[in-house]
């Protein structure tokens, strides 16, 4: 990949223009990770961009961006540019090309993606203090923060992105700049939302990532139903660590390599506490999970999530205290349980949940038995009869069908019907017609 990008700067350089290595690819090197993409900048007009690489996408040529077309992959290149405005918050009201590095340069977001990278010779230009700060482990804004973030509201999600993720520390003005204009991240749309605190989430240091979030006010502002669990006090003989909020914060610190509905479900499956907690001989939430299901279902929905990762989210709040009688179970509802596809999911969130409070992972242990206990035995994929076998033996549609199906799969998992044959005798002779 980097040999491809090379070959890119070469051609642009051949042809008359100045072009580098830019951002990420260039903090990254000097980390000394291994970089995901290498985006470039250039001199080069979009038009002069498109003539070079036949093919080129140019999707963001209004903002001096080409998409390079080279080897299969797609490479950023973008003009030399100066950025005037940004009323919407968003993108500039207007770009004025140039010639000048260091013009384009200054116009980025923070200093630890404002270098620049000439791959020929290997020298690296520093025109904002990068290096000092990647040294010094420090997120900073590229000149004022307060105009960064108001020209690109974004850039507060992306300080906290890179603090938690990078293991920096955030500068101290950039991030009372954040607290001060916290607010205005309401504004932006729920897809760049979404996906920069999915980029937290699914990453290592996610508990630090949301620990921040809340910091700097941004919590409140993107998810207000999860800040709104702050100060809303639990049982200490089940929750010893504390509110509502420090256990979410806890559960979401210790899950381990969650997908992102996994981790998004681990901040949202008490959300419904402050709503339904009483306090008459201790404090208790009855129907957290299922009012809670409810919210992360508009939750998910606001934030423009696929119809998967809703279900998912959904699901797992819905059913994250299944885990209290999980022992006490039918052993074929418990198989039945722990072979459905989000089974992993539940029990790793019931895990995390379980180390956030008290710390008993017995229901984790029993689990781990009963699955030595079945050992290699093949898991049930089919169903022995389904809905149409059903109406071929005269038996009508509706939710009586769905009651059969449903006691026909519960003896299946128990092991008392293996076959089709045996699941047809069994509804002939408890089930009449009609």
């Amino acid at each position: 990949m980097k040999a491809v990008a090379k070959r890119i700067i070469k051609k642009l350089r051949r042809a008359g223009f100045k072009a580098y290595f830019v951002g990420g690819s260039v903090r990254d090197a000097l980390m000394g990770k291994r970089p995901k993409d290498y985006d470039i900048a250039t001199s080069a007009r979009p038009d002069e961009i498109a003539r070079l690489f036949p093919g080129s996408l140019m999707v963001g040529a209004s903002f001096g961006v080409v998409m390079v077309r080279a080897s299969g992959r797609i490479y950023q290149t973008a003009t030399f540019r100066k950025d005037i405005g940004g009323s919407d918050g968003r993108h500039p009201d207007r770009v004025i090309y140039t010639d000048d590095e260091k013009e384009d340069v200054a116009r980025r977001d923070f200093t630890i993606n404002g270098l620049l990278l000439d791959p020929l010779d290997g020298k690296i230009y520093d025109f904002v203090g990068g290096r000092k700060d990647i040294d010094g482990r420090i997120v900073r804004t590229i000149g004022d923060p307060a105009r960064r973030f108001s020209e690109d509201r974004l850039r507060m999600l992306r300080a906290v992105r890179f603090t938690a993720t990078l293991g920096f520390g955030l500068d101290r003005r950039t991030a009372a700049a954040i607290k001060s204009v916290a607010d205005r991240v309401a504004g932006l749309s729920q897809e760049r939302i979404a996906e920069e605190l999915r980029l937290i989430l699914v990453h290592r240091e996610r508990g630090r990532g949301v620990r921040l979030l809340h910091e700097l006010g941004l919590l409140r502002e993107i998810l207000p139903e999860v800040a709104d669990c702050e100060g809303v006090t639990q049982d200490e003989i089940f929750h010893p660590e504390g509110d509502v909020l420090e256990h979410t914060f806890r559960v979401v610190e210790s899950l381990r390599k969650p997908d992102f509905p996994l981790a998004l479900a681990a901040i949202l499956h008490d959300v419904a506490k402050p709503a339904t907690r009483r306090s008459a001989d201790r404090i208790r939430f009855h129907g957290h999970d299922t009012r809670g299901a409810e919210m992360a279902d508009q939750i998910c929905r606001r934030l423009r999530l696929s119809k998967k990762d809703t279900a998912a989210v959904v699901e797992l709040v819905r059913n994250h205290m299944h885990f209290v009688n999980l022992q006490k179970m039918r052993e074929s509802k418990l198989r039945r349980f722990l072979e459905s596809p989000l089974a992993g999911a539940h029990v790793e969130l019931h895990r995390a949940d379980c180390l956030a409070s008290h710390g008993k992972l017995d229901n984790i242990r029993y689990i781990a038995a009963m699955r030595r206990k079945w050992g290699r035995q093949p898991q049930v994929v089919q169903p022995l009869l389904m809905g149409r076998d059903l109406l071929a033996m005269g038996y009508e549609p509706g939710p009586r069908m769905g009651q059969i199906l449903a006691a026909l799969s519960e003896l299946q998992y128990g092991g008392k019907l293996t076959t089709p044959e045996e699941a047809r005798e069994h509804v002939i002779k408890h089930y009449t017609k009609g």
